[in-house]
């Protein structure tokens, strides 16, 4: 059995290896003048090329997107009853605790997701979730929804008069 497993390895490893890419600093000058080596360099270089560690990029780490600063903001003071957990401005996404609303029983916790630069319904999602376990209904998370756009309306007209 040990044999079996040195032997996959060592198979795994040859594999793996086949699959590398050579970096060389400066290509070999002998080895431009044959058609494959020049297709071979043609098809290192291509932008377009993928290979078997591109399965592994999760994509651009760097990426942001773009929130709307009013939404943002809105976000923020409408829900300041509940504890924060986590903000990330740069994918627009807030995660706060289990707190109780003023003049109520039930404690809700909330993330909000703004998806876009724009100030419109369209980029807030807001996700409600109960301490519970009750579902939490349609119009609770529509109201709290309804409630942050008016205040980022009001914060932009108010940032507007300056």
């Amino acid at each position: 059995m040990r044999l079996q497993t040195i032997f996959g390895l060592i198979i795994m490893t040859a594999a793996m290896s086949a699959c590398g890419q050579n970096q060389s600093a400066a290509p070999n000058p002998a080895l431009l003048y044959t058609d494959s080596t020049r297709t071979e360099e043609r098809e290192l270089n291509d932008p377009e090329r993928t290979t078997i560690w591109d399965v592994f990029n999760r994509g651009n780490a760097e990426q942001i997107v773009n929130v709307n600063r009013y939404l943002w903001a809105a976000s923020l003071d409408v829900l300041n009853f509940l504890p924060i957990q986590e903000v990330d401005p740069f994918t627009g996404v807030i995660v706060t605790g289990y707190g109780t609303p003023p003049g109520g029983g039930r404690s809700y916790r909330a993330t909000v997701h703004i998806s876009d630069p724009a100030l419109a319904a369209r980029s807030l999602s807001v996700a409600l979730q109960s301490s519970g376990g009750a579902p939490v209904s349609a119009a609770t998370a529509r109201a709290v929804e309804d409630a942050i756009l008016n205040r980022a309306r009001q914060l932009r007209i108010a940032d507007n008069k300056l």
